[in-house]
């Protein structure tokens, strides 16, 4: 439903004289004696005499009126563009209406509320997250609207929002029909660190980014993993030999490594800090954690995300555009001077080659590095956390990679012949997507298949400027569609062939013509870490003053990703 609403200003007509009129009765008054005052020259009586006369009542009269005449006609043009504008949208309203009736939509049910404007559900949002369970409560209020699987609710401020768990609403919005969907406000959300990248662009602009990096990901797929040995060996290097270990921090420094390493031809070593690292590389570390994290907080306050943007954030996204700059600079000016020094600046270089400018060359450069960098770290450290209080199944995984990878670092051959490997970075990413929410804004009027009336069978109108909100996270929990143990971690599910026909259920790595380009480069990352860390240590398990937490029942930090908020600690033995 439209929730526009407009009042028409009363006003109140009144005539004038003409200014015409008034002005002829000041040359009556010129010639009236003391009207002016004579001083001791000609020239001087009618320089000062012409100057009190434009300062006299009847002049300042005179100015008020035409004053007025202006500030009536701007008032009757606002009204005028403000009676177009609802007019317009009224008629929009019954057009769109029309249409809806036409195909047979009906709304889904309303999210049930106590107070007004759904005030108290908004108070449960904030409550939750700050406990660290909002998606625990999202799940929670999912249940009441099985096998709809449908859900729409009014936003305190702004249009109507739409909750789309159903795997057809989800295949039109990712890909049937993704074209009347847009970004909304994440482009100006995330400009002050991205820019004008892949992940903030649509239209042509985006059709030209994601062919450009398509490109460079494909070459990436017939690479050796060598690429990724030197920095495993940094996060081993790193590792107790026998003790107890938060593994999440030292992951997202992990992939922070090597996805710099990819785009940029080399790393910024931050496994190495304190011991090596280069002071510039350490800044760069420390203010791209800064930079996403105020994007993060951003996202949460869109659409009145412009009210944040403190000295830390803005001297933040300055030091990484100057880092990611300086370094283009470089390379170019290396390029001009030396020839080809080696395949690791390939990326680079033919990005270089697409890319109009500098400017947005840094752009779409950070744009992978945000994406490629956060989601595979957390990967890794639900994989992890899975893993140690799952022990049948990581006892099973164990033998897999012994007996087909041994002790030798593993190759792209040797990681596809693992398939229970597979199985459990796939069941991790159902439970614990990296991004488990998102949403889209229709661009235009449009549809969704299934989900309205009172049977959930009807198809829903999405107007205009609404929101569709879905979720991998509460998708992955709903047993209509995972069956009765959706809660559960159960790798074999992916074995038996129960999830063939899952479609558009599941998208950890989106769907459709978004479909993230960098999938075949994290999961070879994830499975490599996960292999060496198994044939260098014999013993990873739960610490003993760890407690075995139900899946989805920990404490969680959602930015613009999903991470534990206690960690992912771990027990090591290397003997």
């Amino acid at each position: 439903m439209y929730q526009g609403a407009g009042s028409f200003l009363p006003f109140i007509g009144w005539v004038s004289p003409s200014i015409d009129s008034l002005l002829s009765c000041s040359s009556k008054w010129r010639a009236y004696p003391g009207a002016v005052k004579y001083h001791a020259t000609t020239t001087s009586k009618q320089f000062h005499g012409s100057m009190e006369i434009n300062n006299s009542p009847l002049s300042s009269l005179s100015s008020a009126f035409v004053e007025r005449k202006v500030e009536v006609t701007l008032v009757l043009v606002l009204l005028s563009a403000l009676l177009f504008h609802i007019l317009r949208q009224v008629v929009a309203y019954k057009a769109h209406t029309a249409y809806g009736q036409r195909h047979g939509c009906l709304p889904p049910p309303e999210l049930p509320y106590d107070w007004p404007l759904g005030i108290d559900r908004i108070k449960q949002l904030w409550v939750s997250n700050a406990e660290g369970r909002l998606l625990e409560f999202l799940c929670s209020i999912a249940k009441d609207y099985e096998p709809r699987n449908m859900l729409s609710q009014y936003l305190l401020v702004g249009p109507r929002a739409y909750h789309i768990l159903h795997p057809r609403n989800l295949e039109v919005i990712l890909s049937t029909n993704f074209r009347d969907y847009g970004f909304g406000a994440r482009p100006s959300v995330f400009s002050p660190l991205l820019g004008n990248g892949i992940f903030t662009q649509e239209g042509a602009a985006w059709k030209h980014s994601r062919e450009l990096l398509r490109k460079q990901f494909v070459r990436t797929q017939y690479q050796k993993l060598e690429h990724f040995s030197e920095h495993v060996d940094n996060l081993i290097a790193n590792l107790p030999q026998d003790g107890v270990v938060d593994l999440q921090a030292l992951f997202f420094n992990l992939t922070l490594d090597t996805a710099t390493a990819l785009l940029f031809g080399k790393s910024v070593y931050s496994l190495r800090a304190g011991i090596d690292q280069d002071a510039q590389n350490k800044i760069f570390a420390e203010s791209f954690n800064i930079a996403q994290e105020g994007l993060a907080k951003r996202f949460r306050l869109a659409p009145w995300h412009f009210f944040y943007s403190p000295s830390n954030f803005r001297q933040a996204c300055a030091n990484v555009h100057r880092f990611v700059e300086e370094y283009i600079d470089s390379r170019k000016a290396q390029k001009n001077e030396e020839t080809e020094l080696e395949n690791s600046f390939s990326f680079f270089d033919q990005l270089a080659q697409g890319s109009a400018s500098n400017t947005d060359l840094r752009d779409q450069l950070l744009n992978v590095l945000l994406a490629g960098r956060d989601t595979t770290a957390c990967c890794l450290s639900w994989t992890f956390r899975l893993l140690v209080r799952h022990t049948e199944v990581f006892a099973r995984l164990r033998r897999e990679v012994l007996s087909v990878a041994g002790s030798e670092p593993p190759t792209r051959e040797v990681i596809r012949r693992m398939p229970y490997l597979a199985c459990i970075i796939k069941e991790s990413l159902r439970l614990y997507p990296p991004v488990p929410l998102n949403n889209r804004t229709a661009i235009r009027t449009t549809m969704l298949p299934t989900g309205g009336g009172p049977d959930g069978k009807n198809p829903i109108l999405v107007r205009e400027g609404e929101l569709v909100v879905f979720s991998q996270y509460v998708n992955s929990r709903v047993k209509s569609i995972y069956g009765a143990d959706a809660h559960q971690f159960r790798p074999e599910r992916w074995q038996t062939g129960e999830m063939s026909g899952i479609g558009h259920a599941y998208f950890p790595f989106n769907g459709g013509p978004r479909q993230c380009l960098g999938e075949d480069f994290a999961l070879m990352e994830v499975s490599y870490t996960v292999t060496r860390l198994i044939q260098t240590f014999p013993v990873i398990k739960l610490p003993d003053d760890e407690s075995m937490q139900p899946v989805g029942s920990e404490r969680q930090l959602l930015t613009l990703v999903l991470s534990s908020a206690d960690g992912c600690r771990v027990q090591l033995r290397m003997q």
